[in-house]
């Protein structure tokens, strides 16, 4: 005998009319309290009660359908069977649901009855919709609304293609980890002002995964800054702080209007507008620029990739952004020097804006070079750098001409001078000269005397032999021999990531 615990049952009886045609047909009204057979509850005249398994195979739902339907109102009862509880549900309470329900229950029935024609058609349209740039949800919405089924069924079947065809898959990015790329296109689209929220439901994931991956990438990007600065003195003091972050001084002398040339294009008139830096704006501009750096880079020493703290990802964030305006402030007011001399070394193999973009990038590096505290203009060291910059492109237009020869061309070599240039070996020392001074500055102090004294650089004084070195710097010969060839290891070493070549090293 099975004892039967009602669970809340409602006792009110109800009509069987508007049941769903084909998924129960029950005789008249029946009471809760009914015993019987498990099995078949309804001999005698009494009601049938079905257990969740008994129930999903006669709607041809999942178990998991079932109790989200007793959460949304299907009636349950207890029973004991063999001295186990269970869980069933009588058929007066099923046909209830189905009439409230109907078109939710449709839905759910009718799911499982998709023939493979129509999955397939499914799967197709949602792999054409993913490569057009349709998001998940977005793509679920569609389908939905074209096939007449809900979205939770459109899911279902785009997540279990997804899961039984991984290398195929049509979301990929929404199975297990997330590709890198993925994880910078969330990190550049929260950036650019797109809310958590947002980001959560259009990649499917949950607004706490987002903001992982969020802070996953802002570590890498913080600990891709480059801080690497000119080293002071000063920036260890801290009562000189506020005056290295200070405003820049204003220039008291006189302004001299400069005069723009008619006819400019719209990118060289604009240069004219922007006001030339006096040599006290330039240092205390290059100072502020280093010490921001100086002080983001001690803070990015603190910063624990694996538990960062926001506070300080914030401050590191805040100098750097600012050290870049300030290097911004210094590359603005030197674009008119680079027009001035790339005008010079324009050939008919560059066009001017080829080499005004070749010198701006020359110009940049140099911002991160220059030592302010040497005393020396900027303007001075930039000119260098560019004459060496535009004169190693030289010999590329030789070979441009070589390689593109006309007849004219061969008449005009039948007469060709072949006498010296000058012109052409003045810069080429002036560009050996000066490459020479950048790549002694990555010597320590003694190695570079070393290599100035071994090699006559020092003005006025013939070249030493090893003896005389050792003699004039307090060290062996031996020693003075170790530290040269050290030395040259680095300049062939630098000559070799610049990619130069300069006579004898």
């Amino acid at each position: 005998m099975i004892r039967v615990i009602p669970h809340d049952i409602q006792t009110a009886s109800e009509s069987p009319e508007g049941r769903l045609d084909g998924v129960f047909s029950t005789p008249a009204d029946v009471t809760d309290g009914s015993r019987g057979s498990v099995d078949d509850f309804g001999d005698g005249g009494n009601e049938r009660i079905f257990t969740v398994d008994e129930l999903s195979r006669r709607l041809n739902v999942s178990t998991k359908t079932i109790s989200r339907w007793r959460r949304r109102g299907l009636v349950s009862l207890r029973f004991v069977s063999s001295g186990r509880e269970r869980v069933g549900f009588s058929q007066r309470s099923v046909d209830r649901f189905v009439r409230q329900n109907r078109q939710q229950v449709f839905r759910a029935t009718e799911f499982s009855r998709l023939t493979e024609d129509q999955r397939q058609h499914i799967e197709d349209a949602a792999q054409r919709l993913a490569l057009t740039g349709g998001s998940p949800a977005g793509v679920a919405k569609y389908l939905a609304r074209k096939t007449g089924r809900s979205t939770e069924t459109i899911r279902c079947i785009l997540r279990r293609f997804d899961r039984d065809h991984p290398e195929a898959a049509i979301f990929p990015d929404h199975l297990g980890r997330l590709r890198e790329e993925t994880k910078a296109k969330i990190f550049q689209q929260y950036r650019r002002g797109e809310s958590v929220d947002a980001l959560a439901k259009r990649f499917c994931r949950t607004k706490a995964s987002v903001r992982r991956i969020i802070t996953e990438m802002r570590v890498r990007r913080i600990m891709a800054f480059p801080l690497d600065h000119i080293p002071n003195e000063e920036f260890a003091r801290a009562e000189s702080e506020k005056e290295i972050l200070a405003s820049a001084p204003a220039n008291d002398g006189p302004s001299r209007r400069v005069r723009r040339p008619k006819d400019l294009p719209h990118y060289l008139a604009s240069l004219y507008e922007v006001p030339l830096l006096t040599r006290q704006q330039e240092a205390h501009l290059f100072r502020k620029m280093n010490y921001l750096k100086y002080k983001a880079g001690r803070l990015l020493v603190q910063l624990d990739p694996v538990h960062p703290n926001a506070r300080l990802m914030d401050r590191i964030e805040r100098l750097h952004d600012e050290s870049v305006a300030t290097k911004n402030e210094i590359i603005r007011a030197n674009l008119r020097l680079v027009v001035s001399i790339a005008k010079r070394y324009a050939g008919p193999s560059e066009t001017l804006f080829e080499r005004i973009s070749d010198g701006n990038m020359t110009l940049i590096r140099a911002v991160d070079k220059f030592d302010f505290a040497r005393g020396n203009k900027f303007s001075t060291y930039v000119t260098g750098a560019l004459m060496k910059n535009f004169a190693r492109s030289i010999p590329n237009e030789f070979r441009y001409r070589d390689r593109f020869r006309t007849s004219y061309t061969d008449f005009f070599d039948t007469t060709e001078d072949t006498r010296a240039d000058r012109n052409r070996q003045e810069s080429v020392q002036l560009e050996h000269e000066t490459w020479t001074k950048e790549l002694l500055e990555h010597l320590d102090e003694r190695e570079r005397s070393i290599i100035e004294l071994r090699f006559g650089l020092v003005h006025g004084r013939e070249p030493l032999t090893l003896k005389q070195v050792g003699a004039e710097i307090g060290v062996t010969k031996e020693r003075v021999r170790q530290l040269e060839a050290r030395a040259m290891d680095k300049l062939r070493s630098e000559a070799e990531i610049l990619r130069i070549e300069i006579p004898g090293i």
